[in-house]
């Protein structure tokens, strides 16, 4: 089992009331596909996609990746299964500006101090043809380049899952169209799941299964 969701609910307290973002929600991915989520802006996408990613906690239910629980672990614990077992691609790129492409790519495998960190992060930059810019820094790279480092950086642990927070969202249309299209190409060649939020339609007819967060649960499309 890649990925099995059981009974998720996660609020948040406003003033005097509560607001229910998920509720109930159930969900599993039993081998490697591409999933689009949809959903109206305020719908919890992003939440959903936090929660998964271990960067936020439910209220109630259980998150399994490949059959392990991510709110049974302290936060060490979790920061070192995210780190191999999670690839994160968001929308804002979230380089370290004084690091290199290449030092940012590493970061997840230094996190358990892979000792072939560095050249597992020169095959990454390569999967995204940026081999030849590995000793540039954020500012001196577009940002379809930044989007490519991130790639990489969410690949190069060979996670069991990357989830993409619109990932095109602030590129133009051709480079966005680019780095999609990569995305996913990267995903088919390594054998990878992937959970893609967005709101645009045809970009998520590329996955193999579409889904809607609506009235606080994934309903398929």
């Amino acid at each position: 089992m890649i990925l099995e969701i059981s009974n998720l609910k996660k609020s948040y307290k406003q003033v005097n009331k509560e607001l229910i973002v998920l509720d109930e929600l159930n969900f599993s991915i039993n081998e490697p596909k591409t999933i689009a989520i949809l959903g109206k802006s305020g719908s919890g996408k992003s939440t959903f996609l936090s929660l998964l990613g271990g960067l936020d906690l439910p209220d109630t239910g259980d998150i399994k990746i490949a059959n392990d629980s991510l709110l049974k672990k302290s936060e060490k614990e979790l920061s070192l299964f995210r780190s191999k077992h999670i690839g994160i691609i968001f929308q804002e790129f979230h380089l370290l500006k004084n690091f290199t492409a290449l030092e940012n790519v590493m970061l997840p495998l230094e996190i358990f101090n892979d000792k072939d960190a560095m050249e597992k992060a020169k095959k990454a930059l390569e999967l995204v043809e940026l081999n030849e810019r590995a000793d540039h820094f954020p500012h001196e790279l577009s940002g379809g380049e930044c989007q490519r480092v991130a790639i990489a950086r969410a690949i190069v642990t060979e996670p069991n899952i990357i989830l993409a927070d619109e990932p095109s969202g602030n590129l133009d249309n051709e480079t966005g169209d680019n780095v999609m299209n990569m995305i996913f190409e990267l995903c088919k060649k390594i054998n990878q799941t992937l959970i893609l939020v967005t709101h645009d339609k045809e970009l998520a007819s590329k996955c193999d299964e579409i889904y809607e967060l609506k009235n606080r649960k994934l309903e398929r499309l």
